[in-house]
Order: structure tokens, then sequence, then C-alpha cells
């Protein structure tokens, strides 16, 4: 699904990405984990074909970069960002925004047909949103909205899901809520990789971890092999200690030196 080879990334003279090697295999569901500023966006962005390394390979479903058309690449890929969020129009309806998905259209302007817009609202009863297909986007809450737009990539059957931080800016119910939506897809045809700074996030449907710091990958394979005390205080620089419930993984810091 993805081969990362040696990437590195220079941005000015600052090395945002050092080495990075990572393989996602069909069927592997993937967190990127690490603290803000440590290159886990900057590795979306290559994988997704909207930035283009200094040095090092990448393979992204089965094509070389480089020696392919990256825009036909990303039709097998859905992505979900922030960035997305903030192009979509607040007055359109949930259904019409989801519906855009299959064209990889931001809107309409034109006629939809039928089929196009039941598929719409079988993607929105997935993920629990059915019930608001009819209204304006702009009426949503944030969690809804995201929910909504995980809804949209759906539409075009994607092989490979890319979350970027879906969870920054909810509260405690709508992340939980997002989550289990998020759960729901994990019978799918598809791998997915998730970006976070939080532990809590990696949800059971999560099979493997990679975990970065300032650039660099220092571990990356199963989640409990991944999660460990020892890994998360070389990442985090903090006393950090965790603890499993039902699969899911919770972190508890201890106290913290400020000197």
């Amino acid at each position: 699904m993805i081969h990362l080879q040696n990437l590195t990334f220079r941005r000015g003279d600052r090395d945002i990405l050092r080495g990075v090697d990572l393989e996602v295999k069909p069927g592997e569901q993937w967190t990127l984990l690490g603290r803000n500023g440590c290159g886990k966006s900057t590795v979306l962005e290559l994988i997704t074909g909207y930035q283009f390394p200094t040095s090092g390979k990448i393979d992204v479903l089965g094509n070389r970069y480089g020696t392919v058309d990256v825009r036909e690449v990303r039709k097998e890929i859905g992505y979900i960002s922030p960035a997305l969020i903030e192009k979509m129009t607040l007055s359109d309806p949930v259904w019409e925004i989801v519906a855009s998905g299959a064209f990889a259209f931001l809107r309409f302007y034109e006629e939809i047909e039928d089929e196009v817009r039941e598929r719409a609202y079988a993607e929105l009863e997935r993920v629990g949103l059915r019930s608001l297909a009819d209204q304006p986007f702009g009426t949503l809450s944030q969690g809804e909205r995201k929910k909504a737009l995980l809804a949209r990539t759906l539409m075009a059957s994607p092989r490979l899901l890319i979350l970027d931080e879906p969870c920054a800016g909810l509260d405690l119910y709508e992340r939980e809520k997002f989550l289990q939506a998020l759960s729901v897809l994990s019978s799918q045809n598809m791998s997915m990789l998730y970006v976070t700074h939080h532990i809590e996030e990696i949800i059971p449907i999560f099979t493997h971890v990679a975990l970065m710091t300032q650039g660099k990958l220092i571990a990356s394979g199963l989640k409990r092999e991944v999660l460990t005390p020892e890994l998360l205080r070389e990442a985090y620089d903090l006393p950090i200690e965790i603890r499993w419930t039902d699969d899911r993984p919770w972190i508890e810091v201890g106290k913290v030196d400020l000197s």
C-alpha cells in the first residue's frame, strides 16, 4: 500500500524529515503518532503527492512517484485534513457535500443524478448523519462536519484512507462519536493512516503505530510493541506510563520537572 524508503525533506536550511522508512501492507490500519512539529503532516503531504522529497523513494498503491501521474493515484486515496473543511461551502446541503466526493469536486454546478444522491444518503447513514442530510453544512457541529467528510471520502471507494488529526478541535463527546463512526469502517477493504498526537485516539481497529520525533521514525510496528513507556518517553520527553483498557491505550504522566 505504502512504501517509503529513506525519505528526507528540507525546507530552506531546516531538515523536516530525516531518513524516514515506513511500509504499510494491505489490510493494516496505522496510526502515525508524535508531538506537534515532528513531521507527521509532511509525511502525509509526500504520500499524497502535494510535496516531493528532497531524497528517497515513495511507492503508493503500487505506483512509484516520479514515474506516474500523481493525480491519478490520488483518485484512490481518501484524504481528510483540517484544510478540507475550510474549502466546503457552508450553505450547501450535507448530502451534496458528501455526493461531491464521488467526483473529487468541491461542489456541483449541475443537476446530480438520483443514483449519486442515494449513495450519499447511504454513506451518511453509515456514519450516523442520515437525519441531517438536508441541512446546510454550516449548521453542523465540528464533529458532525468531520463525519460528513468521512462519508464524502467513502463515495469514491478509496483503497487508502488518510486522516490528518481529524479529532483536532473536537470536545470529548464529539471525538468519541467520530471515532465510533471510524470503527465501522474497519471491515472495509482499505487501509488507513491516521495522524494524531493523542495516544487515546488509537482505538482497537488500529493494528500498527509509527512513532515520530524531530523528523525521524524512532519505532514502527504492531501497536503494543511500539507503545511502550520507554519509547513514549523518548518521543514526548515526559515521564509516561501506559495502560490498556479494551485494547485501547491510555497514558499517565508523572511529575514533570520544569527546571
